[in-house]
């Protein structure tokens, strides 16, 4: 079954997750899973200064920067950057100036 979504009609979220502060991230499903209910497939937009926790990637996650800047663990990505995360990687998600990023994330990441 084929899905549609125009992310421009859709109005960014807080991202909230148990355990974790993340202000200053805000989120856009664009592909939930019923089955796990959660979103696999997302946009995030990091402000200037935001932050997301050290965290692992049990299934590994893929990274495409549309906006920004952006820092996770020791690489520095730009726009037009792609990044695959192994499974079982770890790493923090810092950006300086602010950044969107179109992420693909098959299993919930483990908060360390």
């Amino acid at each position: 079954m084929n899905q549609l979504v125009r992310s421009q009609q859709l109005n960014w979220q807080p991202l909230i997750e148990a355990n974790t502060n993340t202000p200053r991230i805000s989120v856009k499903s664009l592909r939930y899973d019923e089955a796990t209910q959660r979103a696999t497939t997302f946009l995030l937009k990091f402000e200037a200064g935001a932050s997301y926790p050290n965290h692992s990637h049990p299934a590994g996650e893929e990274v495409f920067v549309l906006d920004g800047e952006v820092r996770f663990g020791a690489e520095q990505l730009r726009v037009g950057d792609y990044l695959f995360t192994a499974p079982g990687a770890k790493h923090a998600v810092y950006s300086k100036t602010g950044c969107t990023l179109l992420f693909v994330v098959p299993e919930e990441v483990i908060l360390l």
